[in-house]
Order: C-alpha cells, then sequence, then structure tokens
C-alpha cells in the first residue's frame, strides 16, 4: 500500500483534506481519533492521565476534559512530554491494527498532527502539508473552534513552524481559500500523483522522464534529497554505511534532468543483495533494476553498483548502490564536491549538457554522450582534489 503522511498546523484544513480523501476511497488513520479512542472512559489511559494531571481534566460524567487539558499541556512541554508517555504507545498499537487491514495496493493516508515534531516523515512514501497563514489559522481557531485568541495562540506555539513543515513536505497544499478550492487540489492530487504511485509501488515500476530536458537550478531538490535519504534509511537502517544527495541537482547553480541521483554506502554489494536489502528498498518505493549492475570507469573497467528507481511519478530519483571507498562511490562524492567549488568547471558542464539535450532525446542517449567529458574532466578533478586535500565525507 501506499503510505502517505498527512499533516499541518493547527486550523490548517488538515481535516479537511483528509475527509476529501476518505470520501474518494483513501483509507485514513485519523491520530487524533485514535488519540480519543486510547482516553476514552474507562480505558487505562484515562486512569493514566488522571493520576498525573488530577480529577481537574475529568468532566462530571468521568470523561476527558479536552480543553482543560490543552491548556495544561499545550504550554508546558514536560507536560506534554508526560501526557506523550501515556498516550504515545497505545496509539501506534491501534493504528498498527487499523494498518494491517488496509489492502494491498490502497491508499493510506495517516493524518498525523505532529508528524513533523515526531520526526516521522521518514516512514512514509509521501508527506503532505495543509499550510496557511498563521493568521488564518488563528481566525478559525478563534471563529469556528471558539477559542479564545490566548489559547490559539498557545497552541499554535507549541507546534513546529511553517519552515520546518516546508522541509518535511513533498506536498504542500496552499488552504487561504474555502474548502471548495482545497477539495479540488486534493482531488487532483489523488487521481494525478497518488493513485499512479500506488500503482507503481504495487507492480514495482519506477517512474522515468520522457525525454532529456533541462530545469533551471531548483533550491527544493536538497530538500528533496533529505526526505528520500530519510526514507531509505528508515527502510534499510545501518546497511546503509553513508547516504549523500549527489549528481547534478547535488550541485547548486547547475541546469540538470528534474532527478535526484542518491548514493547508498554499503560495506559490500552482497548486502545489497539480500532478499532483506532487495525487499525493503521495494516497500519504501525505490524497486531494484536489475539489468543495471555497474558503471563503466575512466579506467575502462567496470565500477559495480546496484541500482534502484522511485516509483514516485512526481520524483523521479535514482538510487546508486556503491561499496564505500570503491571508485565508483568516490567518483560520484569528487564529482560532486569538485563542481561545487569550482564554478568555471560547473559552468563549462552545465554548457555541455545544454548542447546534448537539445539534440539528443532519450536519457539514455543524452547519457552516454556526456561520458567524453566525463573523462576529459576526470584528470582536473583529482588534480583538485591533491591540491585542495579533499577527502570523501563521512556519513
Amino acid at each position: 500500500m501506499l503510505r502517505v503522511g498527512l499533516t499541518g498546523g493547527i486550523g490548517s484544513g488538515k481535516s479537511t483534506a483528509a475527509a476529501v480523501l476518505a470520501g474518494l476511497g483513501a483509507h485514513v488513520v485519523d491520530a487524533d481519533a485514535l488519540a480519543r479512542e486510547v482516553l476514552a472512559p474507562g480505558t487505562p489511559g484515562l486512569a493514566a492521565v488522571e493520576r498525573r494531571f488530577g480529577p481537574g481534566v475529568l468532566t462530571a460524567d468521568g470523561s476527558l476534559d479536552r480543553a482543560a487539558l490543552g491548556r495544561l499541556v499545550f504550554a508546558d512541554p514536560e507536560a506534554r512530554a508526560d501526557l506523550e508517555a501515556v498516550t504515545h504507545p497505545a496509539i501506534r498499537a491501534r493504528t498498527a491494527q487499523l494498518v494491517a487491514e488496509v489492502p494491498a495496493g490502497a491508499v493510506l493516508v495517516h493524518d498525523v498532527p505532529l508528524l513533523v515534531e515526531q520526526r516521522m516523515a521518514g516512514e512514509y512514501h509521501l508527506v503532505l502539508v495543509v499550510g496557511a497563514s498563521e493568521e488564518t489559522r488563528l481566525a478559525r481557531l478563534v471563529t469556528l473552534r471558539g477559542m479564545s485568541e490566548e489559547d490559539a495562540r498557545a497552541r499554535i506555539a507549541a507546534q513546529a513552524g511553517d519552515e520546518e513543515r516546508r522541509a518535511a513536505a513533498d506536498v504542500w497544499l496552499e488552504n487561504e481559500g474555502g474548502v471548495e478550492a482545497l477539495g479540488v487540489a486534493v482531488r487532483r492530487l489523488l487521481h494525478e500523483r497518488l493513485e499512479p504511485f500506488a500503482a507503481n509501488l504495487a507492480t514495482g515500476v519506477r517512474s522515468t522522464l520522457p525525454a532529456a530536458v533541462l530545469s533551471p537550478p531548483d533550491p527544493t531538490w536538497p530538500s528533496a534529497a533529505a526526505r528520500l535519504l530519510a526514507r531509505v534509511r528508515y527502510a534499510v537502517g545501518e546497511v546503509a554505511q553513508t547516504l549523500d544527495h549527489i549528481g547534478s541537482t547535488a550541485v547548486p547553480g547547475l541546469p540538470a534532468k528534474d532527478i535526484v541521483d542518491l548514493q547508498v554506502g554499503v560495506r559490500s554489494l552482497a548486502e545489497a543483495d539480500t532478499a532483506r536489502f532487495v525487499e525493503a528498498m521495494a516497500r519504501a518505493g525505490f524497486p531494484r533494476v536489475e539489468d543495471v549492475t555497474a558503471d563503466v570507469g575512466h579506467d575502462g573497467r567496470p565500477w559495480p553498483k546496484r541500482f534502484h528507481g522511485s516509483c514516485d511519478p512526481g520524483r523521479v530519483a535514482h538510487v546508486h548502490v556503491r561499496e564505500v571507498g570503491s571508485p565508483g562511490w568516490e567518483f560520484a562524492l569528487l564529482f560532486r564536491d569538485w563542481l561545487r567549488a569550482q564554478p568555471g568547471e560547473r559552468d563549462e558542464y552545465a554548457a555541455t549538457k545544454a548542447g546534448l539535450a537539445a539534440r539528443l532525446v532519450s536519457t539514455e542517449e543524452y547519457a552516454a554522450a556526456k561520458e567524453p567529458w566525463f573523462d576529459r574532466a576526470w584528470g582536473r578533478a583529482r588534480d583538485w582534489a591533491g591540491a585542495s586535500g579533499w577527502g570523501p565525507p563521512e556519513g
């Protein structure tokens, strides 16, 4: 199944987006609803909360007074941590039960208000953030939920800011308009990206670009790479000795095909060939491309690697798995750092790429045609490494 993490600040409209997705057939697991479930009257969770916070957090009928509890915890990080220690284990267990019931090939949407704060982004194939300005959210909380302005501001301040949410977001849906406009955006996202992503994931199909088209330098490439690398780390754990953003999209100011290249360094390719590694990568949305097992090095010898692609139609990505310390692993890092440090070399490479892209159609032809430039550049890069004292970065 495709796992989508849905989040947004309080008052952003996240719950509205979840309702639209549910109405269109997505399977929504609502963390807030589960939080209410595990603190229902008679549950061990509610008893633990009463012991920690006192009877003042209960209503006359013995149920949880969420407003009273909120006033205690949203302005007090220690109190909030104590509450989470009670609720989070129970919510995780119930979430796992519900997720296990979702059929294969479906779209699962996990609605988690604190997804960013809890650093959960790596657990999902895609993170969707619904955003709105603080002023808009404040007005909604006061007028629609009846909060005081003081309470509303305290709750907003207790959550992550927009900068952190944008770093975690594969998709950001701005929600400054009405419910109808948000619904249109959600439906488009489901049909154009989520459903094709789920189909690719179910069949092990990677996404590709139709042609060798260069894009202008995109400042969001590094953050996209960071999210993808977090998913790889979550999938394969410490088998990945190093995780790096490489290739042209890792060089600021360099036009590139809109493909994010990643490198996973392993102790031995035998580890990357295990069923455990291959299946974990496939589940994370990076199926193995079996017919790519090596690059041709500048010494004319094969440089062994394993190759995976991303199933996400909205973010084409290549994952190159190489042994740490191997010639191919080292060259990928050297080439990136050399171009970062030498603007003249970067610009020469950009001109070469532009000329090739203008006359070649397929990405395969384009990649092959760049090899002579790489061969000529190899010596210059090595000279720079020696003069600068460059060495491969750690981790």
